[in-house]
């Protein structure tokens, strides 16, 4: 699994109530929670975001509550993974249930840059700046979980 995008950007303690707000948890409509991805904390995100973006962020990224709206959100967004500093332990598994891939990471990344994320390799190459970093590569039955969009349909197949 490997994932080259455009980086957008957040600090820490970026909350669930922030990445989908609870006045749309009304819904369980993917399209219609990415609508509203972010909006309570960044209004440009929806205009701005393309398929295929990767949101990176920083400490205790998804705390706060424990819905697994938030994940699809960002997913039904257009992100293509989440890389943050730490997560919040109910949003990491709530991302792995519904196939967003995340990965924890410290290095060096700024807003705009370009950065590709191997999850089989467990690799961070940021193309902007010329470097490069590690992380843990995923298991091969997260992969296999990610790759099938989620825990659900991954169970369908066995």
């Amino acid at each position: 699994m490997k994932y080259t995008g455009k980086v957008i950007k957040y600090g820490d303690n970026v909350d669930t109530d922030v990445i989908i707000p609870a006045r749309y948890l009304n819904t369980s409509d993917p399209r219609e929670l990415a609508a509203h991805c972010m909006e309570d904390l960044d209004k440009t995100f929806v205009g701005r975001v393309q398929q295929g973006d990767i949101m990176v962020a920083g400490y205790n990224f998804g705390c706060g509550s424990s819905r697994e709206h938030a994940p699809i959100a960002i997913k039904a967004s257009g992100i293509a993974c989440v890389v943050a500093k730490s997560f919040a332990r109910i949003f990491y598994r709530n991302a792995i249930n519904t196939g967003l891939p995340i990965v924890e990471y410290s290095g060096d990344i700024d807003e705009g840059d370009i950065i590709e994320v191997d999850f089989s390799a467990g690799e961070i190459i940021n193309k902007t700046k010329n470097t490069k970093g590690t992380f843990p590569p995923f298991p091969p039955f997260l992969q296999n979980i990610i790759s099938k969009g989620g825990l659900l349909n991954s169970l369908k197949e066995n």
